[in-house]
């Protein structure tokens, strides 16, 4: 019902930077929610930013000042915008939506979405 599509990643070095994108398609009237997470080898998903519709924004500790969420609304889109990349950077990245209210549907969807993943390598 709902697909969530991000951009290539990519390889880049120390202080570099690099914007992810992700596009919500399918049947959907609004999403209250996006957000990036990140999964690294070994470690468990963690939340890196999230935005919501009205554009209120919260970051993980370890990206604020380097990283910056927005989205646009009519297109469906969430990014990622980020700077001054780090080693510790290198995981592969989700786009995740939830408080889906789906078109034609008449409520919101049960469960949020996810994109496919992305890798991103920062190299030292």
């Amino acid at each position: 019902q709902v697909q969530l599509v991000e951009s290539v990643g990519g390889l880049v070095q120390t202080g570099g930077s690099l914007r992810l994108s992700c596009v919500a398609s399918g049947k959907i009237f609004s999403i209250n929610r996006m957000g990036w997470y990140r999964q690294a080898p070994g470690n468990q998903r963690e939340l890196v930013a999230g935005i919501t519709s009205g554009g209120s924004t919260n970051y993980a500790d370890f990206v604020k000042g380097r990283f910056i969420i927005s989205r646009d609304n009519a297109k469906g889109t969430v990014y990622l915008q980020m700077n001054s990349l780090k080693p510790e950077d290198t995981a592969v990245y989700y786009c995740n939506a939830d408080g889906i209210y789906g078109l034609g549907l008449g409520r919101t969807y049960d469960y949020d979405y996810w994109g496919q993943g992305t890798q991103v390598t920062v190299s030292s």
